[in-house]
C-alpha cells in the first residue's frame, strides 16, 4: 500500500527452536553469517589484474546464550556430541517476533551440531544471572520468512 510504513524488526524479541529439544528462552543469539571465498586466478597472458572466481561458501559458528536452569536438554545433546563423540545434527530455527507477539522473520540453520560448551562462571559478589554458552557449527542457513 502507498504510504504504509515498514519498520525494521527489533532485535530483543526472538525465540530459538532446536529440533527435538525443549529449552527455556535464550538471552542472546549471535554469529550467524555466510560468506563466499574469493579465488584469484591469472594466466600468463592476462593483464596484471587477476580474475576473481567464487570459491567455497562458509558459515560462521552460532553462539547461543541462556540463563542456567534445571533443564538439561541442551547439555545432554552437548554431552552426546562432545564427550561421547556421537554427533547428532539438528535444524535450529531463529525467529524474530514483532510487537504483537507474531513471528515475522525466520532463519533456519541446517545440520547444526555442538562444537563448544561453556558452563557459567560464579562469583559470590556478583548479581548477574548464571549464563551457559553453546557454540554450534553448521552447514548452511536459509531465510524462510
Amino acid at each position: 500500500m502507498a504510504g504504509e510504513r515498514n519498520d525494521p524488526y527489533r532485535k530483543f524479541r526472538f525465540r530459538v527452536e532446536v529440533e527435538g529439544i525443549e529449552q527455556a528462552g535464550f538471552s542472546e543469539v549471535s554469529g550467524f553469517d555466510a560468506s563466499l571465498d574469493v579465488i584469484e586466478y591469472r594466466e600468463g597472458t592476462d593483464v596484471i589484474t587477476p580474475r576473481k572466481l567464487p570459491g567455497l561458501a562458509k558459515y560462521g559458528n552460532i553462539s547461543l546464550k541462556w540463563g542456567a536452569t534445571e533443564s538439561l536438554d541442551l547439555f545432554e545433546w552437548v554431552q552426546d556430541c562432545i564427550v561421547e563423540g556421537t554427533v547428532e545434527r539438528k535444524t535450529v530455527t531463529i525467529i524474530a517476533i514483532n510487537e504483537e507477539g507474531e513471528d515475522v522473520a525466520t532463519w533456519q540453520v541446517i545440520e547444526a551440531w555442538p562444537t563448544k560448551y561453556t558452563a557459567p562462571d560464579f562469583n559470590a559478589t556478583a548479581s548477574e544471572v548464571a549464563i551457559e554458552l553453546l557454540e554450534l557449527a553448521h552447514e548452511g542457513m536459509l531465510r524462510t520468512q
